[in-house]
């Protein structure tokens, strides 16, 4: 199977991005760790957002933290604006059950009561087990539930996709 190109992807986002939010000024941007943090940084400079980028980690937040555990050390919590009263646009890889746009609200009502919150991906994958969908989307490509797409970025930040498969 021939995998969607993450660079077109990218760029199908951030005019969807462009196009719904004229004026950035006062939109706070928030990446997911990992993938959705390094799609937020280029939507910040690509785009010209005023404020600086922020970035949260889901790893503490989720439901099933018992399950899954840590993978990595969780990255700290970065939110260099007032969330209270402001649009946040949460910029992730991939959108799959929706647990961790459940965890990353929950954890940015920790900085305050946004005013609105809309979700931007590179690919969903669908899947859903929560009601969560985005409103920017670069693709939607379903996979098989022991398939899952892995996002890199190379020394030049161009990204790349991989499709891993889980052995059972």
């Amino acid at each position: 199977m021939s995998l969607p190109n993450p660079e077109a992807l990218y760029a199908r986002l951030r005019d969807q991005i462009d196009k719904a939010f004229p004026d950035r000024s006062e939109l706070g941007l928030i990446g997911v760790h990992s993938g959705g943090a390094w799609i937020a940084e280029r939507l910040h400079v690509d785009l010209g957002f005023t404020l600086p980028c922020g970035f949260l980690d889901s790893a503490f937040y989720r439901d099933d933290f018992s399950e899954r555990g840590l993978k990595d050390a969780p990255k700290p919590a970065e939110v260099p604006f007032e969330v209270q009263g402001r649009t946040i646009l949460l910029v992730d890889d991939v959108l799959y059950t929706g647990r961790t746009t459940r965890a990353i609200v929950n954890h940015l009502f920790d900085f305050g009561r946004p005013a609105k919150i809309e979700l931007a991906v590179l690919l969903d994958r669908g899947g859903r087990e929560l009601p969560v969908d985005a409103q920017y989307v670069g693709k939607h490509w379903p996979l098989k539930p022991e398939e899952a797409f892995v996002l890199t970025q190379d020394d030049q930040g161009a990204f790349r996709l991989e499709l891993e498969v889980k052995e059972n």
